[in-house]
């Protein structure tokens, strides 16, 4: 898959037994580039390498904002206890379930939400959420799986986004090198949570 590379954000283990590198039977023209191999069953399995390439890319782009800058959606249930502890570990705003129409693009709602740049956990089913964020010019930053298209993009992450334990880990990350990049935690020692914490049972 890849040699066992000490400067993984999490032990090559953690990242295989979580899934994250599993990807689905379908696969788009853009999404070949993360490919490691496809299995004999059809299931396409993405390279663990650049996840955790991408995992710091989006890591770094994040922590340029401020928690109040952010946002992060996720329509698909399997992700929204990762993105509620997301948000209170970090006090980042999120939208777990429908994103509510014009949220970010009409300032006479009262959910309107001046964001910056927004973290999308699926392309297709958030797509509503993005439009939006490319309307008023901000980046959009997203988890996609080998069957994602990667149109209106800006950083594409590959990962499972599907499985809870994928998206449960791809969360706690983030949110630990949010923290530890903002300064508010020196070292991984410091971060209290769990993976568990960010995985619906």
């Amino acid at each position: 898959m890849a040699e066992e590379n000490p400067k993984f954000l999490v032990s090559q283990d953690q990242y295989l037994k979580s899934g994250i590198h599993i990807g689905t039977k379908f696969k788009t023209k853009y999404m070949e580039q993360f490919i490691y191999k496809t299995r004999t069953d059809g299931l396409s399995i993405l390279n663990l390498q650049k996840i955790d390439e991408r995992i710091k890319t989006a890591a770094n782009f994040i922590a340029q904002y401020d928690p109040e800058d952010i946002l992060i959606v996720s329509r698909r249930e399997n992700g929204w206890k990762a993105v509620k502890t997301f948000g209170r570990v970090t006090g980042i705003k999120f939208v777990a379930g429908r994103y509510p129409p014009g949220m970010l693009t009409n300032p006479a709602l009262e959910i309107y939400y001046e964001s910056k740049v927004i973290l999308s956990t699926d392309s297709w089913p958030d797509r509503n959420a993005i439009l939006d964020a490319n309307k008023i010019g901000i980046p959009v930053i997203a988890l996609c799986d080998t069957n994602n298209q990667s149109n209106n993009l800006d950083l594409v992450v590959p990962c499972n986004n599907k499985g809870k334990k994928s998206l449960g880990l791809f969360f706690y990350i983030l949110a630990r090198e949010y923290l530890k990049l903002r300064g508010i935690i020196k070292n991984d020692s410091d971060f209290k949570e769990t993976v568990d914490d960010f995985t619906e049972e």
